[in-house]
């Protein structure tokens, strides 16, 4: 198990228990690690913000708090299976890492018999194309991040002419995907003017901490307007 696994898996195991404790020697029992490598981990994810607690003494250990603790979720087998099918042949999608994040949480989070069910289901699938994963660039990291946060981002970008200009400042809106690639709709303040920048042209992108002023789709969406109402999430 690699270490981007282990730390999700320890978070699962200790909010599956919540509020009970868990010791350091249990964890790293559990996960064949050393009880520092479990005391780093912990460390870790309390720093990235997860809310585990540390008791001291005897019967003591880890814990995390309980609101993170959920219920069985009412997934039947097929549903789960649906949405994993859905992510995998999607293709390369923006908050790609996060999208498969979210599905491991809704796994963990349902019954055991209809865990079980979904993932014999899922090993009878077969995709005969595999697009693959967009590529976790800093590039589309800063995008995800600028479109996530509302923030305005700075761009060195290559047209289709192969025209290259430099901190180039545009205003986020959101993202629309066409058959081969994936698109930042934005409003573009050297233009004055919506326009779609394509994630593969950005040589180099970074997030200002402007909040970027509100717009509308028909502001930045340009030629792709119609294609990105039809392809809105359902309300």
């Amino acid at each position: 198990m690699n270490r981007t696994d282990r730390l999700y898996a320890i978070v699962e195991v200790l909010r599956a228990t919540a509020p009970r404790a868990r010791a350091a020697r249990e964890l790293a029992d559990r996960f064949e690690v050393s009880v520092r490598t479990v005391e780093r981990d912990i460390s870790s994810l309390q720093q990235s913000g997860v809310p585990i607690w540390a008791t001291p003494g005897p019967g003591g250990g880890y814990s995390v708090d309980p609101s993170m603790s959920l219920p069985p979720l009412n997934f039947s087998a097929d549903e789960a299976t649906a949405v994993a099918v859905a992510l995998a042949a999607s293709g390369p999608i923006p908050f790609g890492d996060a999208a498969r994040s979210a599905l491991r949480k809704l796994v963990a989070a349902m019954s055991a018999t209809n865990r079980d069910g979904a993932r014999e289901l899922v090993a009878r699938i077969h995709l005969l194309q595999q697009r693959g994963h967009l590529e976790v660039t800093p590039v589309v990291r800063a995008v995800e991040t600028a479109v996530a946060g509302r923030k305005v981002l700075e761009l060195d970008y290559v047209d289709r002419s192969g025209q290259r200009t430099e901190r180039r400042h545009v205003e986020p809106y959101g993202l629309a995907g066409g058959q081969d690639h994936w698109y930042l709709m934005a409003w573009c303040r050297l233009r004055g003017g919506g326009r779609t920048f394509r994630l593969d042209r950005m040589k180099a992108a970074r997030v200002t901490d402007e909040p970027a002023p509100e717009r509308e789709l028909h502001e930045v969406a340009g030629d792709i307007v119609s294609f990105a109402r039809e392809t809105r999430l359902e309300e």
